[in-house]
Parts: C-alpha cells; structure tokens; sequence
C-alpha cells in the first residue's frame, strides 16, 4: 500500500504538466500549452529571459517593449527590463543588471534535460569573457486546479573564483509587468499587495514572502500575478524591489540599499554554489489574499 500512496504525488505531478510541448533550437526553446505559445526562452540579449508570458486569461502579461516597440500604452523606458529574467547589477563590482555594459554577459551554453513543462539550462556569468559564475538553472511550468499557471524557477550558481554579490537594489528575480496592470502611467489599473498586508507604493523595500500585482490584462480581463520567495532562499524573507511603474524583483542582496542600514552583500568562495527558488503564479480573477496563501503554503513546502 505504501508504494501506492507515494506514485499519488508524481501521478498528480505529471497531470499537471500534461499538454505543454517543446520546440528547441540550439540557442531558443518555445514552450506550447496545445498550439497557444506560453512562453520563448531567449538568448538574444546580453541575458537569457521569457517572453512572451501568455497566463491563463490567453494574453501576455509581460511588457513587449524593447522586444516589440511602438505597443500602444507601452513606455519606451528602461530597455534592460526584458519581459522576466534573472540577473544582479552588482557582480565583483561589474554591472550585470543594465545593458550598457556589454562585457557583462551571462552566456548561454547548453540545455540540460527537458519534457513536457520543464527545462533546464545552463549558463555563464562572464566579464571580459572571463567566467565568474556557472549556472544551472531549471524552469517548471505547471497548471493548477482553478486554471491558473505556475512558474517554478530554480537557480545553483557556483563561483569559478571568489564572488561578491553587492548590495544594490538593481536586481535580482526580475519581472516587468503590461502597462495595464501598473500602479502609475497613462493605462495603470492594477495594484499592489504583499504578503504583509502592505500595498502600493508601501511595498517597495519591505520584507515579504511573496508580492502580487492584480488588475486588468491588456485585455479588460482581471488577472494576479504573484511572485514567491522559497524559504530556503539567502535573507528570506526577501527584499523586494516594487515599483509601481511595473517592475517587480525578489532581491535578497539588497538590505543597506532598501533599508540605509546593514550590509546584504553576499561572498561565494571559489567552488562555492547559492541555490535560489522563486516561483510565479498567474491566476484568473481579481486578488484573493487566501488563494495566493495556499498556492505559496504549497510551494515553500
């Protein structure tokens, strides 16, 4: 009987991955939900990022700029912000988050295993082509009972040297949400809310185990979109970075930056590795606080 019980959980694990599909190139995979286009992995930036992110009311939630410009309602600000990504701005001293510096790359080298929902890939932090950091980094689509869409990111990055991750607030598990679902611009509709009760501008620099923004799609349609920080994450509960203008980081390098006070800076030695889990849900619906509660409750478990 117990080995019944225990094939429930991965039984369960692979209804939920059921009917994403892949197609890969050597440097780009596309991930399907049936013919609907969820999400492209790109290579083309001096960083690997998602766009675009399709969640469950079938539009993107991300914003197109600077991969599609001239998108009526978009702000043509802050290039660097690329859709969703990973990144930090301040990497034994070199700038890694914005796009000026063109010898702070993280390089693309290979995917790992991959099927249905999942792939992995792993990658380079160079400076001047010299690496600093290796990377295997693994991404986990899943669908939820109320049609919502879960996004689990996993990141190991191991120093090739002595590393110092800075402490600057330009970082780190990155997201720029669709112009209709900012606090501030021309088109805002949306809100934001932490898991600390802390809404709007309120939230920016606080500590919290996950922040959500809610409101229309570009669509008309209400959507949350809710970013996780896992407990066994450096710092947790994390540091986050939320502006209302749309963008949204996990940053747990960032004390002194956010607070004036302390130091989160961060040293790996060499041969060292820091594992990181973040995850992202896109449900349907207007906000509920208890909904994203027990979906996060879930994945920290």
């Amino acid at each position: 009987m117990k080995s019944i019980f225990l094939l429930v959980p991965a039984l369960l694990a692979q209804s939920a991955l059921a009917g994403f599909r892949q197609e890969k190139t050597d440097s780009s995979l596309k991930l399907f939900d049936g013919d609907t286009l969820i999400t492209e992995y790109r290579t083309d930036h001096h960083l690997p990022y998602l766009y675009p992110l399709v969640g469950p009311t079938g539009v993107g939630l991300t914003r197109n700029f600077p991969m599609k410009k001239d998108v009526e309602g978009e702000q043509p600000d802050h290039p660097h912000h690329r859709s969703f990504w990973f990144t930090h701005g301040d990497v034994n001293g070199h700038d890694f988050w914005h796009s000026k510096d063109h010898n702070s790359n993280i390089v693309h080298k290979s995917f790992g295993e991959s099927s249905e929902g999942v792939f992995s890939v792993n990658l380079e932090w160079q400076q001047d082509k010299v690496v600093l950091l290796k990377e295997t980094r693994t991404y986990r689509f899943s669908k939820q009972d109320d049609q919502s869409l879960l996004v689990e990111v996993q990141s190991t990055l191991t120093a090739a040297s002595e590393v110092k991750f800075g402490d600057t607030k330009e970082g780190s598990f990155a997201l720029r949400v669709s112009p209709t679902l900012r606090h501030e611009g021309k088109v805002a509709k949306g809100h934001i809310a932490n898991s600390e009760g802390l809404t709007d501008k309120k939230a920016w620099g606080q500590r919290a185990r996950w922040v959500s923004y809610y409101g229309p799609d570009s669509s008309g349609k209400d959507v949350t979109i809710t970013m996780m920080d896992h407990p066994s994450n450096l710092n947790h509960p994390t540091y986050w970075h939320a502006r209302t203008y749309g963008l949204l980081t996990a940053n747990p390098f960032g004390e002194k930056s956010f607070t004036k006070k302390g130091n989160g800076a961060h040293v790996l030695k060499k041969g060292d590795s820091l594992t990181q889990k973040y995850a992202l849900l896109m449900q349907p619906g207007t906000f509920e606080k208890d909904s994203v509660e027990k979906t996060y409750q879930t994945f920290a478990k």
